[in-house]
C-alpha cells in the first residue's frame, strides 16, 4: 500500500518511488494512477472508478497471490482515509497470508497546512464530511465535539455535486462554538498544478468555491493571520 502524497512528484517519498519502480502491477483509482503514470512506465496498470475500493483491493490481492509484486496506491497517506485499512480488513476476514508493506505519504491535511503556514501547531481534529460510509449523525456529533473543545478542525470531502448541504450544516454547528471571525484556510488541489488558496473567516467560509478536492482548515481561538499565512499558537511565552 503506497501513499503518493497530495499529487506533486517532488512530494512522493523515495521509499514510495522505489516501491512503484520495483512493482510489477500498479492498482489504484484512475485519477491517482494518472498522477504516477510517468513513474510506472509500461508496468501492468489496473485502474477503476470512484467507489470501487473493495474491487481494487480484491484485484490487488489476486495479483499478489499470483506471485506478483503489487503496489496499491492511495493519494496522501494510505492509512488516512486510504486503502491500507481496507486491505487489512479483507485479508483478516479471509485469513489470507500475504507479505504486506505500508508506505506512508504526505496527507492532504499536512500539504494544505504547509501552503497556509502553520495552522496545525496545536491539537487538531480531521473530519470527513462524506456520509457515504459514515452516518451523518456521527459526523455531526464529531464536528460539534471538536468545535466545542476548541480544536483546529480539518475538513475533508466538504462538498460534491451530490452532497451540497453538509458543509453549510457544518459551518452552522461550528459557528455555535467559535467566533465568526475565526480564520479559515481553503486549499484546493494542494501541491497540484491547479492549486488555489483562500484565507477567509468562518462566517464567510461557505461563500467560496468548495469541492471534493478541497481541504478546509478552521482555526482555534488562538489562530491568527499574518500576511498570507495562518498561524495557530503553540503556547510559547514570547
Amino acid at each position: 500500500m503506497v501513499g503518493i502524497g497530495p499529487g506533486a512528484r517532488n512530494e512522493i517519498s523515495q521509499r514510495a518511488l522505489d516501491a512503484l519502480k520495483d512493482s510489477e502491477t500498479i492498482v489504484g483509482y484512475k485519477l491517482y494512477v494518472d498522477l504516477v503514470k510517468d513513474i510506472v512506465g509500461n508496468k501492468q496498470i489496473v485502474a477503476s472508478a470512484m467507489r470501487k475500493e473493495i474491487e481494487r483491493v480484491e484485484m490487488a490481492i489476486q495479483e499478489a497471490l499470483a506471485g506478483k509484486i503489487v503496489s496499491l496506491i492511495s493519494s496522501g497517506d494510505p492509512g488516512v482515509y486510504g486503502m491500507a485499512g481496507l486491505v487489512l480488513e479483507v485479508v483478516s476476514e479471509k485469513n489470507i497470508d500475504l507479505p504486506l508493506e505500508i508506505i506512508s505519504g504526505i496527507p492532504a491535511a499536512n500539504a494544505a497546512a504547509a501552503v497556509l503556514g502553520a495552522p496545525l501547531m496545536h491539537d487538531y481534529a480531521v473530519i470527513s464530511l462524506s456520509d457515504l460510509l459514515t452516518p451523518w449523525e456521527t459526523i455531526e456529533r464529531r464536528v460539534k465535539c471538536a468545535a466545542e473543545a476548541d480544536f483546529v478542525i480539518v475538513l475533508y470531502n466538504p462538498r460534491s455535486s451530490q452532497r451540497d448541504w453538509q458543509i453549510e450544516k457544518t459551518a452552522h454547528i461550528i459557528l455555535h462554538y467559535k467566533s465568526p471571525a475565526t480564520p479559515v484556510g481553503i486549499v484546493k488541489d494542494a501541491s497540484r498544478k491547479d492549486e488555489s488558496v483562500i484565507i477567509t473567516t468562518l462566517d464567510k467560509m461557505t461563500s467560496h468555491p468548495i469541492d471534493m478536492t478541497t481541504v478546509i482548515i478552521v482555526g482555534n481561538s488562538t489562530t491568527f493571520q499574518y500576511h498570507n499565512y495562518l498561524v495557530t499558537k503553540r503556547g510559547y511565552q514570547l
